[in-house]
């Protein structure tokens, strides 16, 4: 049986990441390049066969648009070449549940696309990114791991990117997912799903846009005011509220949020939950958007998608934010 032909894109990040020492605490990312990554995980004797190309050198926290659309062009001419039957892009932590989910929504449910990471450089003592990438590896060659959307592999657990977050600023073992945890266990020779693939043959969700607008996050707290709402949202074309448990916000900061003209959706500061529509805060009646499961992060990104695809009723938004 052939091996599997992986394309390795590279964008930086602690996986590429070097202290110049063993017990250096700070360090650079970005700093070992596709070809060097490459060299890497062909030392690995892993059974695969692989080409790469660097998109970025940066650390995650820096990514934006333009490696976005970059990286979205490359995956899409992978998935269309008969000679490639995955795809791995190494990624920061930092964004990688933000590049993640707008990758699977506007991505088709076919080949694999795996965003693996890691939390230590590739010098430290003890550093994750190999192995990582190796587990990487296993994922996106594995037959299964078509039909599944895009994944997150971390910490030998492999995660659905609607799901992923990053829950922890340090240690290996940084990723959970909500409202699922992970959806498979993986190591460089072993992966076990826990279900079937559930979205096989699919099209993509939404069209790559040709932008993304601005979207702000506004966080809330206690003694908030209501004139950094004003701030906040001067040129913005809608608005994700980090709300105080199950979204919400003082009163005046709710009132100058539905009278921003904007659309708004409402999700939470908490890490891990639901917000809901019409408990503590009058959705119908404000004309507010829900985040559900969705923490800010990918609030914003589904929301800066809904715009860019010209969704912007209320109710069309909510029932995008309803979808699974």
């Amino acid at each position: 049986m052939q091996p599997p032909r992986l394309r390795i894109l590279a964008t930086g990040g602690t996986i590429a990441g070097s202290a110049g020492s063993a017990l250096e605490r700070g360090y650079r990312p970005g700093q070992i390049g596709a070809a060097d990554l490459l060299a890497a995980a062909k030392g690995l004797g892993l059974s695969a066969t692989f080409e790469g190309r660097e998109i970025a050198a940066i650390g995650s926290q820096d990514i934006g648009w333009r490696e976005w659309d970059a990286l979205h062009r490359e995956i899409e001419a992978a998935l269309t070449d008969e000679g490639v039957d995955g795809v791995i892009v190494t990624h920061g932590t930092d964004t990688a549940e933000e590049t993640a989910f707008l990758l699977d929504l506007t991505l088709s449910a076919g080949k694999p696309v795996v965003l693996v990471g890691a939390m230590r450089p590739a010098d430290a003592v003890g550093s994750d990114g190999m192995r990582n990438l190796a587990n990487a590896v296993r994922v996106a060659g594995d037959p299964a791991a078509a039909g599944r959307g895009v994944l997150v592999v971390m910490s030998d657990q492999v995660f659905a990117a609607i799901d992923v977050r990053k829950a922890a600023t340090g240690g290996a073992e940084a990723f959970r997912g909500f409202p699922r945890g992970p959806i498979a266990n993986v190591t460089p020779t072993s992966l076990d799903w826990f279900g079937p693939a559930e979205r096989t043959g699919r099209p993509a969700r939404f069209a790559w846009p040709a932008a993304l607008p601005k979207v702000p996050i506004l966080y809330a707290y206690a003694g908030m005011d209501k004139g950094e709402v004003a701030c906040m949202l001067s040129g913005a074309q809608g608005s994700v509220l980090a709300g105080l448990g199950q979204g919400n916000a003082p009163a005046s900061v709710i009132e100058a949020l539905a009278a921003s003209g904007v659309p708004v959706v409402r999700s939470s500061r908490v890490d891990q939950g639901s917000v809901d529509r019409n408990l503590e805060v009058d959705d119908d009646a404000l004309g507010f958007i829900a985040a559900r499961g969705l923490g800010p992060a990918k609030a914003r990104i589904l929301l800066q998608v809904l715009l860019a695809s010209g969704i912007s009723d209320p109710a069309a938004m909510q029932a995008e934010f309803d979808r699974r």
